[in-house]
């Protein structure tokens, strides 16, 4: 028990430097110049290459579905940045809905 705690500790230091680098995201790479969902998938690529997947400007795309349409999708692409407030505002949006519903007993006798 007496050596593991030492080992332990020394494998901590020597990887957090690591850690801390490859999380470290590059201070010349700018937001996108146009609106990610409005560049093409070359245009992605090349912005996104040598930017880590966890990195703010790392653009990801998604294909949702046309409402009203069987086959039709759509793509939608923002930056991590953008997804992270999308989400957020999405979920507020479902938890002030589900607040308001709470107690109006629409279908109570």
């Amino acid at each position: 028990m007496n050596r593991i705690l030492p080992a332990f500790m020394a494998a901590t230091l020597l990887a957090a430097p690591a850690f801390a680098t490859e999380s470290a995201a590059p201070a010349d790479h700018a937001p996108p110049p146009k609106a990610p969902s409005a560049m093409t998938p070359t245009e992605i690529k090349a912005h996104n290459e040598g930017l880590a997947q966890t990195h703010p400007y790392y653009i990801k795309c998604r294909k949702t579905l046309e409402i009203g349409s069987l086959v039709k999708k759509n793509r939608v692409c923002y930056t991590n940045e953008k997804w992270k407030e999308v989400t957020a505002q999405g979920n507020q949006n479902a938890r002030d809905t589900a607040e308001a519903m709470v107690g109006k007993g629409v279908n109570s006798n």
